[in-house]
């Protein structure tokens, strides 16, 4: 019996360490760049970083990303200036960017259309609205050199807050605990593909059994009473953080925007791009097959509305 738990535990530990390599040399697992919180309490990714980001267990998508010395996915650094024209793109994963490679980015894709324009992307997965006004106006002396700033907006999901506050449950993903676990290419691996989802329910619900929390009915709210809330959130925003309505404007999906909110800066005189009519104009799938983020066609398709926007006012 001994013999055969030892044959069991040497062949278990064999298998691992076969399963491990085999992640590593064919990328199976994705790089997760480090976060942190810089002086200014923006939340970004440590610079000078570089990796690779995969998706789905048979590498979906697999494209090199590089965090340059502002914190930001860039094939460039950022250095604005007065003397040149510079182009910000501000927003979540979509203008981050990790699902394309990054020397293939939105910003890249403008400045092979526009001469002598530099395009910096101010991307994180998970920014909203208060964490991009935040940014914006910590980095004031940066963002005042540059000529035209665009700013990602989803009215569904990113005006559910009225201040910026740090969130606290990103960093936490690079706990000590975290970075250990990262540590093994096959559990990141694991973890992507969804192996490690029932062990989690399990755990989970242990916890929620003895640990029983006490749970409040509350009042469901009408979508209406939730636009409502989030056009107040953002008149908050803006008048806590200030906004340039000479040279921002928001870049938004118009089909998917609660007319509330088109009518909101319609009326205060807000820009916004519209890239729905482009979208449904192209027969082509614009999306990845597995999630909504944009593909290539659909970054050329961005790429290109904001290049007519801008050509158009020039």
């Amino acid at each position: 019996m001994k013999k055969l738990l030892y044959t069991i535990t040497i062949y278990s530990f064999l298998i691992l360490i076969s399963l491990e390599l085999m992640v590593r040399v064919f990328h199976l697992g994705k790089d997760t760049p480090l976060r942190y919180l810089d002086h200014n309490k923006v939340e970004k990714w440590k610079p000078n970083q570089k990796g690779y980001a995969v998706t789905g267990n048979r590498r979906q998508n697999f494209s090199e990303y590089r965090i340059n010395n502002s914190g930001f996915n860039s094939y460039r650094e950022f250095s604005p200036s007065y003397s040149q024209k510079e182009i910000a793109l501000v927003g979540d994963s979509f203008i981050e960017g990790f699902h394309q490679h990054y020397q293939n980015s939105i910003g890249k894709k403008i400045e092979q259309q526009l001469t002598d324009t530099e395009v910096y992307e101010y991307g994180y997965a998970g920014y909203d609205l208060a964490d991009q006004l935040h940014l914006i106006h910590a980095y004031k002396k940066d963002f005042d050199k540059i000529d035209q700033v665009f700013l990602g907006v989803k009215f569904s999901n990113d005006l559910t807050r009225d201040r910026y506050k740090v969130v606290q449950y990103r960093l936490n993903l690079d706990s000590p605990t975290n970075r250990l676990f990262k540590k093994s290419k096959l559990l990141v691996y694991a973890q992507n593909i969804g192996i490690l989802d029932a062990p989690k329910r399990l755990i989970n619900s242990l916890k929620a059994f003895v640990f029983p929390s006490q749970q409040t009915t509350s009042k469901k709210r009408t979508q209406k009473d939730t636009e409502v809330i989030y056009l107040a959130n953002f008149e908050k925003l803006i008048k806590r953080y200030g906004f340039d309505k000479k040279r921002f404007t928001f870049l938004l999906d118009k089909e998917n925007t609660s007319p509330l909110f088109i009518e909101h800066l319609e009326k205060n005189e807000y820009k916004y791009l519209d890239f729905s009519s482009e979208f449904s104009r192209s027969k082509k799938p614009k999306t990845l097959i597995y999630d909504k983020h944009w593909n290539n066609h659909g970054r050329d398709l961005i790429a290109k509305v904001i290049v007519d926007y801008i050509k158009k006012k020039s």
